[in-house]
């Protein structure tokens, strides 16, 4: 193992420095990386990223932004959590009085097995400007240990040093014990109680979150009775001898491999110095984008509240409980309405002190019952106008065009091919061509004893035939119902809504043949898909089709080879006694946009990928 020498206390003079200070800046330094991440959430690699770093001398660590020539270091994965570094070149801000570090240049020392020595945040405290020790600290050093404090039932003020040496929540892991987080709790679960064949029980949880990143914790049977009450939601705390496990993510949608579980001696202590710890922090996501995430997927969204609907009961079949539920409408700039439901107490209580407020979420679970829609988790954050910047941008956006705009819903994933297991958005880096998803498809269905799975893919084709009967049904216009009607008497009749209508609203069902330059299938298609491909809806193709023949022929020749990008669903589909076949449904189609696509390879060749030789 390689015993890499850290400049103790360097990172004390770093804090204390000024921008006069040129020769610590320029100077050469040996650190290592205790983190480093990307600041936002865009998946893909561009060349004005921003990455956040912390820094550490194994004595203290600080944190520091990467300038942007120094990307690559990080895409080509020369720079990682746990390298050791040594500095060529830092700058110093100051921005609304805040210092802010940069790290213009750096060499790649090696890598380290797991981070060295103890460090812990620098105290506004103690002297910053003494020299860098002699003493070096080493990789198999022994960490050091924390002054103990009382219990959670004993919450006496802690020791100035305690508080002092906190560690950033990011670098938590169940491999050490002695450490403490300053913290804000950003959200505090209702204490919930179960009974099963094992016994019964009460839990609460919190989500805190320091300048890294957030965490869970969770408190069970006396311990939760003994912390619910010292918890509050927006407030600070000193947190330490809580068990670090690995997070269930199943019950958790925050965004980190490990969660805490408060023990009877875990200590919490409630911060009252001034501090800058965020609020919350929001990866938000565009209601447009919903379609590409997977059902059961959390994300943050911001958007303007458009109707808030009427409060309703409905039994759990689970427990066979009464649950209240409420459903909003949101929209955002995607040009996309979305469902948004409220559940028990969130639902009853809800309110708003404005019309069409803009509200943050946190945390809210994707659905897709009926198209793509959103709800409240218990551990979901909901925030009428929070004093962010995409607030204020989208408060403008709607005052000055958006209050008189019509919004599409998600209804293109309803029908035969929801995407009810996830998925089902486009994805360009993983396109397949259709000879691989035949292939595919025949192998699933030669290899199960049993009905195989459904699968989605992405794939992009041109349409190459149209079958020109029954491409529309007759559908109720009663919102979200889309069911078939039957002609009786001179009115359409619905047996679900037992409604009846003058007339019909015609509704896409078409059934096309498209290729690439492997192989052609045939795609089935609800009513989004035809209004793409058609370019208007069914009433007046179908209008068009009874009054001028000839029109309709010329629009359907039209229609053909035109290349889309398709997201479709591989479904089996059982016919006679036992044979299986796989139909393909249209989930979503757009056209090609020449300029993204573009775009898209040109950062493909500018990657890594696109570097190597060949």
């Amino acid at each position: 193992m390689t015993n890499y020498q850290l400049e103790e206390g360097i990172c004390a003079q770093l804090a204390a420095a000024t921008p006069n200070d040129d020769h610590i800046f320029t100077s050469p330094h040996v650190l290592q990386l205790l983190s480093v991440k990307k600041i936002g959430s865009s998946a893909t690699n561009n060349p004005n990223d921003r990455f956040r770093v912390i820094l550490s001398d194994g004595q203290h660590f600080i944190q520091a932004m990467l300038a942007t020539q120094l990307n690559n270091l990080y895409y080509e994965h020369a720079i990682e959590k746990h390298t050791v570094i040594k500095t060529e070149r830092l700058s110093c801000n100051f921005v609304q009085e805040k210092r802010l570090l940069i790290l213009m240049g750096l060499s790649v020392l090696g890598q380290a097995d797991d981070k060295i020595g103890n460090p812990v945040a620098i105290s506004t405290d103690e002297p910053s400007s003494k020299p860098p020790s002699a003493a070096s600290t080493p990789a198999v050093q022994k960490p050091a240990q924390v002054t103990a404090r009382g219990s959670a039932e004993n919450v006496k003020p802690a020791a100035k040093s305690i508080k002092n040496n906190w560690h950033p929540i990011e670098a938590l892991s169940p491999y050490q014990n002695n450490w403490t987080i300053k913290a804000r709790c950003t959200q505090k679960s209702d204490m919930k109680t179960w009974s099963n064949s094992k016994g019964e029980g009460k839990l609460f949880n919190v989500t805190l979150m320091d300048e890294t990143g957030e965490i869970r914790g969770t408190a069970f049977n006396a311990v939760a009775d003994t912390l619910f009450s010292k918890f509050e939601e927006g407030k600070v705390y000193f947190v330490s001898k809580a068990k670090v496990n690995l997070a269930r993510k199943k019950f958790s949608n925050v965004s980190n491999d490990y969660e805490l579980n408060f023990e009877r001696n875990t200590e919490v202590e409630e911060c009252h110095e001034t501090t800058d710890l965020p609020m919350v922090k929001y990866n938000f996501v565009s209601l447009g984008d919903l379609e590409s995430m997977a059902k059961d997927a959390t994300c943050d969204v911001v958007a303007i509240l458009t109707e808030v609907g009427e409060l309703s009961t409905l039994t759990s079949k689970a427990t066979q409980k009464e649950l209240k539920k409420r459903d909003l409408t949101i929209v955002d700039k995607s040009g996309y309405s979305t469902r948004m439901t409220l559940w028990g107490n969130q639902a009853e209580n809800f309110k708003t002190d404005e019309p069409n407020p803009v509200i943050a979420f946190k945390g809210v679970k994707v659905g897709d019952f009926q198209g793509r829609n959103l709800s409240m988790l218990t551990s979901s954050l909901m925030t009428q106008n929070p004093d962010i910047e995409e607030v204020f941008a989208l408060r403008g956006w709607y005052d000055a065009a958006g209050r008189g705009q019509t919004f599409q819903s998600h209804t293109n994933t309803s029908g035969s091919f929801s995407s009810a297991s996830g998925g089902g958005g486009f994805r360009r880096d993983e396109i397949r061509s259709l000879i691989d998803v035949k292939r595919d498809s025949d192998a699933l269905i030669k290899s199960s004893s049993e009905a195989p799975q459904s699968f989605f893919f992405s794939t992009r084709a041109a349409v190459m035939h149209i079958k020109a009967d029954n491409i529309a049904y007759p559908a109720c216009k009663t919102p979200d119902c889309n069911k078939k009607v039957t002609e009786n008497g001179g009115l359409w009749t619905c047996e679900k809504c037992n409604k009846s209508h003058d007339a019909p609203s015609w509704r896409y069902i078409i059934s096309m043949a498209v290729s690439d330059p492997t192989a052609q299938v045939w795609l089935q298609g609800f009513n989004d898909v035809g209004e793409v491909i058609f370019g208007r809806n069914a009433n007046d193709l179908v209008e068009i089709k009874e009054s001028n023949e000839s029109q309709y022929n010329q629009i359907m020749h039209q229609s053909i080879c035109t290349t889309y990008n398709f997201s479709v669903r591989a479904k089996p589909d059982q016919y006679g006694d036992s044979n299986i076949r796989m139909r393909y449904g249209v989930v979503r189609v757009n056209k090609l946009d020449y300029k993204e696509e573009a775009n898209f390879l040109l950062e493909k060749l500018l990657s890594p990928w696109g570097q190597q030789d060949l």
